[in-house]
């Protein structure tokens, strides 16, 4: 059984990530932490205790930092284009939602999660790594008591999907992701070179819908404006990039990867841009010298993980 606080800016392929790790038999979720980055974190926050008050889910909230890592940085605006004014594809959600919050912030509660279950939590993380290099700063022990690091972010072969050089998750907060991939603990990066690959169309979703019964019908109808905005990249289909940070931690056997340290270019014409050094290759003095490597994922065999995905929606 994986222990796992999930990290998350929900977000509509959040909510699809979020009910993946509610209803697979292999994972116990025992906390989510609220990032800002599809939204504010005061609408990322309300997101996920509406879909905890929704979905049944007994995990605890603990609302993340509302800036960046590094203070003063320029923040980018919150893609509502692509999620939604509401976070959740324009359906509707209460401005207030009555699900109780726990009391610490998200870096602490992620220390104390960690510290009071030592080896044995992985931190699945698909929104900004600021909640995460936040809880590294405080309590830097941490990483010899964590299990893993996943997280959905990243663009390593592949070009990024809001700038040629950066993907989303890593531009919206570059110093905090490059404390996470120097610091001293096990990371899987699961980025758009994998990504991509996996995709949902709206007739599966569809299908879902009636077999999952209210649960996967109101993640169908939170989708349909995600899908909308994919139109014309892939046909009437969602890209699945959260999700698939879930899957890569139950079915890692689907996934290649490849290990060597990875920086984060936190300036210029490259910032968000993730470059990895892979092991074995010799270069002159670098700043990638002298860190930990991490597992970048390469390739993914997109139909079994889409199978899995399906079958676990539909789990009751």
């Amino acid at each position: 059984m994986h222990k796992v606080i999930f990290d998350t800016d929900p977000g509509v392929d959040d909510a699809m990530a979020l009910l993946f790790l509610a209803r697979h038999p292999e994972i116990d979720l025992i906390g989510i932490t609220t990032a800002f980055g599809n939204a504010s974190i005061e609408t990322t926050t309300r997101n996920a205790q509406y879909l905890k008050q929704q979905w049944g889910i007994s995990a605890p909230i603990a609302k993340g930092a509302a800036e960046q890592y590094e203070p003063g940085r320029a923040t980018h605006p919150f893609p509502a284009y692509i999620h939604g004014d509401d976070g959740l594809g324009n359906i509707g959600i209460p401005d207030v939602v009555d699900v109780p919050l726990d009391p610490r912030p998200a870096h602490q509660f992620i220390i104390d999660s960690i510290k009071a279950n030592p080896g044995e939590i992985v931190l699945v993380a698909v929104g900004r790594m600021t909640n995460l290099a936040n809880a590294l700063k405080a309590a830097p022990e941490i990483t010899g008591l964590v299990k893993e690091v996943i997280i959905m972010g990243g663009a390593i072969d592949v070009p990024g999907n809001v700038t040629p050089a950066a993907e989303a998750n890593i531009h919206g907060d570059p110093e905090a992701a490059d404390a996470v991939m120097i610091a001293p603990w096990k990371v899987v990066v699961v980025g758009l070179d994998v990504t991509l690959k996996t995709t949902m169309t709206r007739q599966t979703m569809a299908a879902l819908a009636r077999k999952g019964g209210k649960d996967v019908e109101l993640l169908d109808r939170l989708s349909q404006f995600y899908i909308d905005f994919y139109k014309g990249q892939v046909r009437d289909s969602m890209v699945v990039h959260d999700t698939c940070a879930c899957v890569y931690l139950v079915a890692r056997e689907l996934f290649t990867t490849r290990s060597g340290v990875v920086r984060v270019l936190t300036t210029g014409i490259g910032e968000g841009m993730t470059v990895q050094k892979p092991d074995g290759m010799t270069f002159g003095t670098s700043q990638w010298d002298n860190l930990p490597s991490q597992l970048v994922c390469t390739d993914v065999d997109a139909a079994g993980a889409m199978k899995l995905v399906e079958e676990t929606l539909v789990r009751q």
